[in-house]
């Protein structure tokens, strides 16, 4: 019975803090790309990080126009999480090996981020081929996946109308998931 209690609260640990630092990042990758700060799913994000990201602001400031203060929320939560999921399991978490963990976490979950909208832009744009700078979800996919999208689009140009640059930027993201992978081996 308390194998139960223990994957049960597994579970909950990994989505709320899984949910939360999603948002996190999603709003980290938005403002270093500048996407449009007044669409309404950006301010969703906004008013959500905002009760832990504006003390942190104080205390920490922006660097070039790079967030520092999402960073280190970012990695307190990712390292918060492991040290519950550590604790939940019985183990006894050991510093280095636990930020190490959240590090690479993180950048996996950059990494399939940009992956899964790089290939959510691809479906939508067989949906709406013209209309995504419309859409509010479509104008962040886009804004986010761009400058991806650009140096690929430089590598492949257009084949008979046909943008092949996803291919390439999907490709490249895989290959850095297997890189990673591999170097933590």
């Amino acid at each position: 019975m308390s194998s139960f209690f223990t994957e049960a609260s597994v579970l909950i640990v990994q989505v709320v803090f899984g949910l939360y630092i999603l948002a996190v990042l999603l709003r980290f990758l938005f403002q270093l790309v500048r996407a449009d700060f007044y669409n309404p799913i950006s301010q969703f994000l906004v008013a959500l990080t905002n009760p832990l990201l504006k003390p942190l602001r104080r205390i920490i400031p922006g660097f070039f126009g790079i967030d520092l203060a999402s960073l280190v929320l970012l990695l307190a939560l990712q390292l918060l999480e492991v040290y519950a999921l550590s604790w939940i399991n019985g183990l006894t978490p050991v510093m280095l090996p636990l930020v190490l963990a959240a590090v690479v976490t993180l950048v996996r979950l950059t990494l399939n981020v940009y992956f899964y909208a790089v290939l959510l832009r691809v479906i939508l744009s067989w949906f709406m081929p013209y209309g995504m700078r419309h859409n509010p979800a479509g104008d962040l996919l886009v804004s986010l996946t761009e400058p991806l999208m650009r140096p690929a689009r430089r590598l492949i140009p257009a084949v008979g109308g046909l943008d092949l640059s996803p291919i390439v930027v999907l490709v490249a993201l895989q290959l850095l998931q297997l890189a990673l992978a591999h170097l933590l081996r």
